[in-house]
């Protein structure tokens, strides 16, 4: 037994193929296309319904009797549209593959009838199909990267192909010429011994070669499949980790800023302890640090201030610091617990055999690194803790955010001047809006508009409850009232950390 797997079929297995379909007098009731490569013809013939799978992968061309039921899109992909206005209801009248006529000799132009010989068959199949007095020709070439699906008239002027080649002359209007294309690559003699040469491959399993064939390719496609979703899910999870890492590598660094944070409150302490030896206008006050065993201490003042003012300078930077060290801690442990589950889920890919669990894996692990809404939250989602944050992209997403998912008290972000996202931040109880979730909506603002380019924006917000739709306007759009002024810089790494950081949010919903 040769090849059990085979990669493609060779011209004599076509050839069995079509014999056993014998397709010739059956009636191409409906058109569907399953998927982006492929295309199913339900036929009718002697009291029998029957369907023909046409598959142009370019790893898997094939042409075969199917009996699984594939999907059938709601929106019929272009193609099939296309056959359903000009063959369906029509009946096949031929299917063959094409042969080509090829001279012997050396000077191929000087050949007489007796010099030439039928090359076999090249894998491009014909049928002819009437409907209503018309004949139109469907040729189906199966040739790894170079098949196609092509519909001509009787005269081989195209219709329209499956994939539009315009460097190869495959679109509407052009002449599609099968016969030389056939002889291009049979002309020679070794190409004729070679074709020759080709055997019906013997199958496993019961049955005709169309339903061997149906099985071997459909558990062969299926592993290829698995493997390409595998491989495919572990470079974005790669991406993702690597994202992660790099992400906590700047937010540790930035830790590392607030190490000395303390010192900020005692200044405060030791100008107000000292409030009589300084007075508005000094740029520097000179005290003994009582934190640091007295030690002499230059303490820098701001002179338009006064020594109280200046001590609260002090002590609201040290409020700062604290919150800006834990926002950062709690960002740090959000990242760690994510890449953590990143990096389970990558093991998980490796060490799964179970092909149904394994596919389930690889899927949520594909699905792990795109800022995608829950099942029903339109746009995308993204997390500023303790704060949600959405974003819709499209009128549609704007207008379903606004009648469905925001409320009242909910705020709203929008780039001033430029066309673009709608972004709310959901409102949380007793909590005001701090401002790295501000700059959080902002950029994202920003980000998904058209002044993305520009780097820079203003981006006014306010309230849901302070926006009024515009009466006769498109989808969507509102008029804002007692909105703020936010100016926005934008920072991609702050939209990285976003993004990153969003995985971990959408596996909590």
């Amino acid at each position: 037994m040769t090849d059990p797997l085979p990669s493609s079929l060779n011209w004599r297995e076509i050839d069995l193929i079509l014999s056993e379909l014998s397709l010739p007098g059956s009636l191409i009731q409906e058109i569907h296309q399953p998927s982006h490569d492929r295309f199913v013809l339900n036929l009718f013939r002697g009291g029998t319904h029957f369907s023909v799978i046409v598959s142009l992968s370019s790893r898997l061309p094939r042409i075969h009797l199917i009996t699984e039921k594939l999907p059938n899109p709601e929106k019929p992909p272009r193609f099939a549209s296309f056959l359903r206005a000009h063959v369906r209801g029509g009946r096949i009248e031929a299917a063959e593959q094409v042969r080509a006529a090829a001279a012997r000799g050396a000077d191929p132009a000087a050949a007489t009838s007796a010099d030439v010989t039928e090359v076999p068959g090249d894998r491009i199949v014909r049928l002819a199909v009437t409907r209503a007095g018309e004949e139109l020709v469907l040729w189906i070439r199966l040739w790894g990267s170079a098949a196609n699906a092509i519909l001509t008239d009787t005269s081989g002027k195209i219709l329209d192909a499956f994939y539009r080649r315009p460097r190869k002359n495959e679109v509407s209007g052009k002449i599609f010429a099968p016969a030389q294309a056939a002889g291009s690559t049979g002309g020679s003699p070794a190409a004729r011994a070679a074709a020759k040469d080709y055997a019906v491959r013997e199958l496993p399993g019961e049955g005709t070669f169309n339903q061997k064939i149906e099985t071997l390719f459909r558990e062969n496609e299926g592993r290829g499949n698995t493997e390409r979703l595998v491989a495919q899910a572990d470079t974005e999870l790669e991406v993702s980790e690597n994202k992660l890492l790099a992400n906590l590598e700047k937010l540790r660094a930035r830790l590392g800023e607030y190490a000395n944070l303390d010192r900020f409150r005692e200044l405060g302490d030791l100008i107000t302890s000292n409030l009589h030896a300084a007075a508005k206008g000094d740029p520097w006050l000179r005290v003994e640090d009582f934190f640091h065993d007295d030690a002499p201490v230059e303490i820098e003042l701001a002179p338009e201030l006064t020594p109280a003012q200046n001590a609260e300078r002090y002590y609201d930077r040290h409020r700062k610091a604290r919150l800006g060290k834990s926002k950062v801690e709690e960002e740090i442990g959000r990242l760690e617990k994510t890449l953590a589950r990143v990096q389970r889920q990558r093991a998980a890919l490796l060490a799964n055999t179970d092909p149904s669990s394994l596919v389930q894996v690889a899927r949520n692990a594909a699905r792990a690194r795109k800022p995608l809404a829950s099942d029903d939250t339109p746009g995308l989602v993204f997390s500023s803790p303790p704060f949600r944050i959405l974003v819709g992209r499209t009128a549609s997403e704007n207008d379903e955010l606004l009648r469905r998912k925001v409320r009242g008290n909910d705020w709203w972000f929008h780039a001033r001047d430029w066309p673009g996202a709608y972004v709310f931040v959901k409102a949380q109880a007793g909590k005001s809006l701090p401002l790295e979730t501000m700059l959080d909506a902002g950029n994202l603002a920003v980000h998904f508009s058209r002044g993305k380019s520009a780097g820079t924006a203003d981006v006014y917000y306010t309230r849901v409850k302070y926006l009024r739709r515009a009466k006769g306007a498109k989808k969507g759009t509102v008029l804002p009232t007692q909105e703020k002024n936010l100016r926005i810089r934008l920072d991609p790494e702050r939209i990285e950390r976003l993004k990153a950081g969003d995985i971990e949010h959408r596996e909590q919903i």
